[in-house]
């Protein structure tokens, strides 16, 4: 069965849409928010700073990327640990670009035409017409921003997805029994190529956890990939006994079979 991300704009229906499918599917259904907050209690970040590392791309000549690109990390693991257990379906706009070369996750946005999101928003918010339209905008252009400074993607591009679905033109069983068919397909079933893929991303997302969450090892500007239990360790560290001491941590993570550091003494920003 394929892992199903829903991308959703503010006041779009999606979280309608992933709700409905969790329950027609029977599969666990992961919101954003339910994940910012599972990211913050694991390593110890203010909710609040999540959020705003995954709302708002940092600004022009930002000083500090470093701090940002580690909390966007932080959540990407938790995120891969819920995979490592089964699948789900995943609502938020973080899913279907950490999991893009995955071929069986089946990425889905849903949207809506402005007027239906304006009347959700005033309804949900009691906002008044022009601050529904206000909201709405800068939500989405804030959302434009982050994926095109950590993604170098445009979210709202087509190619990002393999279906698009408007909830202001379909009903809701509508839209979630073409997302069922469209799971069923065999181009969204596991292969053996592609369980490994995700694998490796959850073994490098868990080496780079484990060093995140170890005070002596912590570094916002290490990068950690893995293969076939390989791990490749990259960046840099504040310290020589960071440096030291990230090869054994990162070999007592189960499924590592090999460290390779070639991470150096350099620049780090502190969390």
């Amino acid at each position: 069965m394929a892992i199903i991300t829903i991308s959703r704009g503010s006041f779009a229906g999606g979280r309608a849409v992933a709700q409905r499918l969790s329950e027609r599917l029977k599969l666990p259904a992961l919101s954003r928010e339910d994940l910012l907050a599972q990211a913050a209690q694991a390593y110890g970040i203010r909710e609040t700073d999540l959020a705003k590392a995954l709302n708002q791309s940092p600004p022009f000549g930002h000083g500090l990327p470093g701090r940002r690109q580690a909390y966007v990390k932080c959540v990407s693991a938790v995120l891969l640990e819920h995979l490592c257990q089964g699948h789900l379906v995943y609502h938020g706009h973080v899913g279907h670009l950490l999991l893009a070369d995955i071929s069986h996750v089946l990425r889905v946005r849903v949207l809506a035409n402005l007027e239906y999101r304006i009347a959700a928003a005033m309804e949900q918010h009691q906002l008044r017409r022009e601050q529904a339209i206000a909201h709405i905008q800068r939500a989405d252009e804030e959302r434009s921003r982050w994926a095109r400074f950590f993604y170098g993607v445009d979210w709202q591009d087509p190619t990002q997805y393999h279906a698009l679905l408007n909830v202001s033109q379909m009903a809701l069983e509508s839209v979630v029994e073409t997302i069922v068919r469209m799971s069923e397909l065999e181009d969204f079933q596991p292969t053996p190529a592609s369980e490994q893929r995700l694998s490796d991303l959850a073994l490098g997302a868990q080496v780079w956890a484990a060093l995140a969450k170890n005070p002596d090892t912590r570094s916002t500007a290490l990068e950690v990939s893995a293969s076939q239990g390989v791990v490749l360790i990259r960046g840099t560290a504040g310290s020589a006994r960071a440096l030291e001491l990230i090869p054994a941590a990162a070999a007592a993570v189960p499924g590592v079979t090999e460290v390779s550091c070639e991470a150096h003494l350099g620049t780090d920003w502190p969390w």
